[in-house]
């Protein structure tokens, strides 16, 4: 089976692939989100998923991961990339800009986190959980697309679907964590355990609950979010075009 990038994303991104089939899954853990689509991309063999289903309907509690990273590698993705939305945490991450996203902190709860629940036991190294050749795949393709971006940045995952009171989100910025997000984890971890390498690029759509010190920023709104996303599709899939033209497979 020839390899292929696969990436998780919105809906908004199927346009990304030239004549894609679609591909349904079955999988030891369910069904995946979505079926697959498999297609080409700038004369890659792509594989797009999109996280939270063809129409928005799996918050970010209920996706079920284990089966979407499970679906994935069954078809030969080698190399996953995996775009998401982000709230910011700093004054300087603002609305628009693009971060490339190097560690994660999970503040989720009960989300099947593991493929390795016994009597077959791996303790997966969870120290750099983002391919390193990925994310600067994936910081070249933003920098060559002209968008603002920051190489470097931490998640904390929240649990979700609500957004973060005003103390939460202080506390996480005074962590001096960078952005906060709901799906990250166990996206990444799982991605780890099975061996694939992965990486995600965020894009800015909001400061979520506001910043201190800053009150003019009004708390962020589901409305905000897609309106911020929307404003930047076109970025976020010149991003990844090029992106996919890059990825080097291990």
């Amino acid at each position: 089976m020839e390899s292929a990038v696969g990436i998780f994303g919105g809906s908004g991104l199927y346009s990304l692939l030239e004549n894609p089939e679609v591909v349904e899954v079955v999988t030891p853990f369910g069904a995946p989100s979505a079926a697959l689509h498999v297609g080409s991309l700038n004369g890659r063999r792509v594989v797009f998923l999109p996280r939270h289903g063809e129409r928005h309907q799996f918050p970010p509690h209920l996706v079920n991961y284990r089966a979407n990273l499970w679906a994935m590698q069954s078809v030969g993705v080698k190399a996953l990339l995996a775009p998401c939305s982000v709230g910011s945490l700093q004054p300087e991450l603002e609305p628009g800009h693009f971060v490339v996203i190097d560690q994660f902190v999970d503040r989720t709860s009960g989300r099947p986190d593991s493929f390795f629940e016994g009597p077959d036991v791996k303790h997966t190294s969870m120290a750099h959980p983002y391919d390193a050749h990925l994310s600067s795949v994936l910081l070249r393709a933003a920098q060559d697309e002209g968008v603002r971006v920051h190489p470097t940045g931490t998640v904390v995952v929240i649990q979700g679907p609500r957004f973060s009171t005003m103390a939460e989100s202080r506390w996480f910025s005074a962590m001096g964590w960078h952005v906060v997000n709901m799906t990250q984890f166990p996206e990444a971890a799982l991605a780890n355990e099975l061996g694939i390498p992965y990486a995600s690029i965020a894009l800015v759509t909001d400061y979520d609950a506001g910043l201190h010190g800053h009150d003019d920023i009004a708390p962020v709104t589901m409305e905000q979010v897609f309106a911020v996303f929307n404003a930047n599709i076109a970025h976020v899939r010149g991003v990844l075009s090029r992106a996919v033209a890059l990825v080097e497979f291990a």
